[in-house]
């Protein structure tokens, strides 16, 4: 095996396989793989999980099929001290990766980023590692024309003339062609002076420094007009020219395609790029999107030869459509719902709704399930963020806010923006490559928090997918990512909780978990069975809840699926420390003798 060359300057990595599982280690490589990045070597005597998660990728289960049967992955031995731990292989040989992304997804079993995931001894992200001076060869732009002051361009001159062009009447004769943010910021002080105030400046100097300096020929430029999406390509220089009233005297040409795409047709992640408020973006983004509309082929370099004169084959990666892993026989048994019926029409709504709220009285298993099934739909725990909410919980601690925190070199505390949790995820989840892989939050206790106060202007989100906001603090253009979904969590019983709101209902489908409908009703008996143990819990458990006059404070099963309720009189522990107090507080001030009523004694003569 050819000498593979380290990265300069780059250390090992690791990443900690959970529950005491292993660790997996690698480093960087000077050769790139087919997507742009470093490509990675996985050294050997590293550890990997054995096990491949619904949202693995095809090509990845292939590459770790062909490392087991080749022997390069084998059985890593059970250690007796963790008899729990799951079943994990052992790298015989280092093994080249295409990025530290592939590499990820090696030891994890399902997609995951290589740059966030693989860390140094110190826990610092391999992402600090990479230049963030390498721009993407083609990049994608939107220009907005078709309003400046009060004009259609794109009717008039963009689309009859060949070019795309941004106003700057006020701007003296730029003699730099590729000038500096510094240097914009200045003519522009100077130039508009009184004539702008000093956010539309700043907005002008990110518009033209992207104008003049990013750009490229050959990126891909898309402008709106009439409710039609123009793309082209940018095949000139930027130029400064005289132009009738100032309007587009900063031009660059541009071939533009003949056909044309209707707003509503277009892809939902490029609906919502279309919803930023500025004359200028970055649509980099959703590139693979726009070429799917245009059907754009990355065309070869002539100076890629085989030696024959021929240009090898290069094949596009597929634009993977963000789906959800179809239900199967061996979830709804590991999750004993009876009836798979009812976990498709889960799957469904999730895919329809993007957000789902389980709710029902106390022990009916709604978290476990929200996790169960985020973790086979998102197709593994790295995709899955649990929350809980509580009086006391903010828009701050949700998405982002001030917060103090220490400078690690001078000790000094001061406020920075830091995301929260849901800021994190979705950040995660519009990462490029992860794209097509579902996300999920998880909120506990969704109706235990001031739910105005807690989403601010993400209420609109959750109903308007395809559209972006301003945000509060950091003040960026942001927009809810089509992968990520939300499955919150709320306990009907909990009465010091007024009502959800209307706004709440329709931004969410709201499903029951009752003891008195399936799947939960008989749950407690299939486990049961499951477990070899006796019936008797199951039809007490029946028998109580059929004296209850108020469905939602009924007592689910999960109180008797924990094994201490069937050791050493565990069920009468359970039953006196557990289901009692919960009866006595719903019956508080009624003068109801709760043990006599609902005590297993009562309840076992009524069903012997």
């Amino acid at each position: 095996m050819p000498q593979l060359d380290r990265l300069p300057g780059t250390p090992d990595f690791c990443i900690k396989l959970p529950r005491s599982g292993g660790e997996a280690r690698g480093h960087l490589l000077t050769e790139f793989g087919g997507n742009g990045t470093y490509k990675f070597l996985l050294q050997a005597g590293s550890t990997v999980t054995a096990e491949a998660w619904p949202g693995l990728g095809d090509h990845a289960r292939r590459f770790r099929a062909e490392l087991r049967a080749s022997g390069v992955l084998v059985d890593a031995p059970a250690g007796p001290d963790r008899p729990q731990t799951p079943p994990r292989w052992t790298v015989t040989r280092d093994i080249e990766c295409n990025s530290s992304s592939a590499a990820a997804g090696l030891v994890y079993g399902y997609d995951a980023s290589g740059p966030e995931s693989w860390r140094t001894a110190e826990g610092h992200p391999l992402a600090d590692y990479l230049s963030t001076g390498w721009r993407a060869p083609r990049k994608a732009w939107l220009v907005r024309g078709s309003n400046v002051s009060g004009h259609n361009l794109v009717r008039r001159l963009w689309l009859e003339e060949g070019f795309v062009s941004l106003a700057g009447a006020h701007l003296p004769q730029l003699e730099e062609s590729d000038p500096t943010r510094s240097a914009l910021r200045r003519f522009v002080e100077e130039g508009y002076e009184g004539a702008a105030s000093y956010n539309q400046k700043q907005g002008l100097v990110d518009e033209l420094h992207a104008f003049l300096t990013q750009m490229r020929v050959g990126d891909m430029v898309a402008t709106i007009g009439d409710g039609r999406l123009h793309v082209g390509r940018i095949t000139g220089e930027a130029v400064q020219s005289s132009s009738p009233g100032g309007l587009s005297n900063l031009r660059r040409t541009v071939a533009w395609q003949t056909d044309s795409h209707a707003y509503e047709e277009l892809p939902e992640e490029v609906q919502q790029k279309l919803s930023v408020q500025h004359d200028v973006v970055d649509m980099t983004g959703v590139l693979d999107a726009l070429d799917g509309l245009t059907g754009h082929t990355e065309p070869v370099d002539p100076a890629a030869t085989d030696g024959t004169g021929d240009h090898p084959a290069v094949e596009r990666p597929e634009q993977q459509e963000l789906t959800l892993p179809p239900v199967t026989d061996a979830l709804a048994a590991g999750l004993l719902v009876h009836d798979r019926a009812w976990l498709e029409e889960m799957r469904e709504l999730l895919l329809d709704e993007k957000q789902m709220v389980l709710y029902g009285p106390p022990g009916t298993g709604k978290t476990y399930l929200a996790m169960e099934l985020a973790e086979y739909f998102g197709g593994g725990p790295e995709q899955v963020k649990i929350v809980q909410f509580h009086p006391s919980y903010a828009y701050e601690d949700f998405f982002e806010g001030f917060r103090p925190a220490e400078d690690p070199e001078t000790r000094e505390v001061a406020f920075r923006l830091t995301a929260g949790p849901l800021r994190e995820l979705a950040d995660l989840a519009s990462r490029e490559g992860n794209r097509h892989i579902p996300h999920f939050l998880i909120i506990d206790e969704i109706n235990r928090a001031n739910l105005a106060k807690v989403f601010g202007e993400l209420y609109f989100l959750l109903e308007y997918r395809r559209k972006s906001v301003r945000l509060t603090y950091s003040g960026d253009d942001f927009g809810l990512p089509p992968n990520l979904f939300v499955i919150g969590t709320m306990n009907t019983a909990d009465r010091s909780i007024a009502l959800v709101d209307a706004a709440m209902r329709r931004r969410f489908a709201f499903v029951e978990l009752s003891p008195r409908t399936e799947p939960t009703a008989g749950l407690l008996a299939r486990w049961l069975k499951r477990e070899g143990r006796d019936l008797e819990p199951a039809r007490l458990l029946d028998a109580l809840n059929a004296r209850m006059d108020d469905a939602d404070f009924a007592i689910g099963p999960s109180y008797l699926m924990k094994p201490g309720a069937y050791r050493n009189d565990g069920l009468e522990r359970t039953w006196r420390t557990k289901i009692l107090p919960l009866l006595e507080e719903h019956h508080y001030g009624e003068g109801i003798d709760v043990a006599a009523r609902y005590g297993l004694d009562a309840l076992r003569e009524q069903h012997p």
